[in-house]
């Protein structure tokens, strides 16, 4: 009898063993599809974070846009720091230029610290923008009953 023809409880060895690798086949193909059912579901959720991304891109580009408009910076120059275009009378000839390159740079005074200014109680605070100026408040609708 050869070890293909044997018998345990009825059955050949060979079938038993073509049984159990079927099984494993069976057990094996599951768990491959257990895991790649978890890995869609990882790759769809690290999609949707990828657009919640790109939205918020989008979002802060259009900020920037805005915020760098130069009616909104010339707005705020002139508010903050009270600046003003340069009229023609401060443009420099070009004798002028030449005199200023023999020069040299201007003797800078050496400026307060902010913690001096704090201390002596200045109004003005080197690099810090004065405050907007004051906006009439609107007129609360609880005020206007009264």
């Amino acid at each position: 009898m050869s070890l293909l023809d044997r018998r345990v409880r009825g059955f050949r060895l060979v079938d038993l063993v073509g049984l159990s690798l079927l099984v494993l086949i069976i057990l094996g193909v599951y768990l491959a599809k257990t895991m790649a059912g978890r890995e869609r579901a990882e790759i769809a959720r690290i999609e949707r974070q990828i657009s919640v991304e790109k939205a918020r891109i989008r979002l802060l580009q259009a900020e920037v846009a805005h915020l760098e408009q130069p009616g909104r910076i010339e707005r705020l120059s002139v508010a903050y720091l009270k600046m003003e275009p340069v009229t023609a009378s401060r443009e420099a000839t070009v004798d002028q230029i030449i005199d200023l390159a023999r020069a040299g740079p201007p003797k800078k005074e050496k400026a307060p610290s902010v913690v001096a200014a704090m201390v002596n109680g200045g109004d003005a605070i080197p690099g810090v923008p004065p405050p907007p100026p004051p906006e009439a408040q609107p007129l609360r609708v609880a005020e206007a009953q009264r």
